[in-house]
């Protein structure tokens, strides 16, 4: 779906102030806030992203010369950055995406999580969840990698898989509650004796014990041990994203409940020449004083290698320019976004007598040229 024109979008002119900015902001937030009746959650998320981009001289001077795709396409920030409000209702930023890599159980980013699974009339069991920082160069999030991620928690007994029973021998059914998971208890309360429904202590309300208990973990289903569990990182990934790798934290054993979940906390170095917004990365090009008056060729430096790009005669110190396709990736197509180089031009500082000069020179009949 095609986005709107952000000026379109707070109802103001592309020649509107920074004060006409927010005041167009405040009124379409408070008109759209998604907490009064009559709200619009879609137009209020809108608003406060146009304001995002309107508000950053930077940001908006790129969006009039190149569109959306000038500010990442995305820019996510929603109605949290920069709330005149100072509060309110906040929008996501960050990543907030779904994908599936199959068996390596890899699940929601940013997702909440919750103890899965059924048991007989209990609350659900789960293993405990685990969390690791993961540290990638600027390079590997922008175009993915694969990472082996070694961790020492409790996991399934390697002897009897977690089940508890010796191999060689079965499940039975318990003798406490008889299969039912469950016993009933009398206690002494001030308003006589009650009966009590508990979780039977004996089977952990799985209604069956082990004909023999496994030698290795004696019952208790795990043992702690080194695992080593290979992540593949996604193309676009961001600082501050967070990889959910179902049921690959602690394990309780198989008869009690499921293993919990591993969280993996991405963290992206800063790149000495590149930053990034979304999904565009910026970078500086200095030029020389002739060279931007009189326009040449230059090698930008990008992720994917050098590139040639050509500099027009009369180029301004804060140019921008676009390199299309040479940006990050998008997390959820194969679509990239662009690289943006801004100029600056460098004033000679120390010149000679005959460049001071033919500058003099050139001051003098700057009114005979095309300048």
């Amino acid at each position: 779906m095609n986005k709107r024109d952000y000026y379109e979008i707070l109802g103001i002119s592309k020649n509107a102030s920074d004060d006409e900015i927010k005041k167009a902001y405040r009124k379409a937030a408070v008109k759209y806030h998604p907490d009064k009746d009559g709200g619009d959650e879609t137009k209020f998320k809108e608003a406060g992203e146009a304001y995002e981009v309107l508000r950053d001289s930077q940001k908006r001077q790129r969006y009039d010369q190149f569109g959306h795709a000038g500010v990442g396409g995305n820019s996510g920030g929603g109605a949290s950055a920069g709330n005149p409000f100072g509060g309110g209702f906040g929008g996501f930023n960050g990543q907030n995406i779904n994908f599936d890599f199959g068996d390596g159980g890899l699940g929601d980013i940013f997702g909440q999580f919750f103890g899965g699974g059924s048991g007989r009339n209990q609350s659900p069991q789960r293993g405990r969840d685990a969390e690791v920082s993961l540290q990638l160069s600027f390079e590997e999030a922008v175009f993915g990698t694969e990472e082996k991620i070694t961790l020492e928690m409790n996991d399934d007994c390697w002897f009897c898989g977690g089940t508890t029973v010796e191999p060689g021998h079965d499940m039975k059914t318990c003798p406490t509650c008889k299969g039912a998971g469950q016993v009933n208890r009398a206690m002494n309360t001030i308003f006589g004796p009650i009966q009590q429904t508990v979780t039977c202590e004996t089977c952990g309300g799985s209604g069956k014990v082990p004909e023999k208990v496994c030698s290795v973990c004696h019952g208790k289903g795990v043992e702690r041990r080194k695992r080593t569990i290979n992540l593949k990182i996604p193309a676009g990934i961001d600082d501050g994203a967070t990889i959910r790798l179902k049921e690959h934290g602690e394990a309780i054993g198989r008869n009690r409940g499921q293993k919990g979940d591993l969280f993996v906390h991405i963290h992206v170095k800063a790149h000495k020449k590149f930053t990034r917004e979304g999904d565009i990365i910026l970078s500086e090009q200095h030029v020389g004083m002739i060279d931007a008056t009189l326009g040449t060729e230059i090698d930008i430096d990008t992720v994917d290698g050098k590139v040639r790009m050509k500099i027009p005669a009369g180029t301004q110190s804060g140019t921008d320019f676009k390199l299309s396709n040479h940006g990050v990736p998008h997390i959820k197509s194969d679509r990239r976004g662009p690289h943006i180089v801004s100029i600056v031009v460098d004033t000679p500082t120390k010149l000679s007598r005959k460049q001071r000069e033919l500058l003099e020179e050139f001051e003098a009949n700057k009114k005979h040229t095309i300048f």
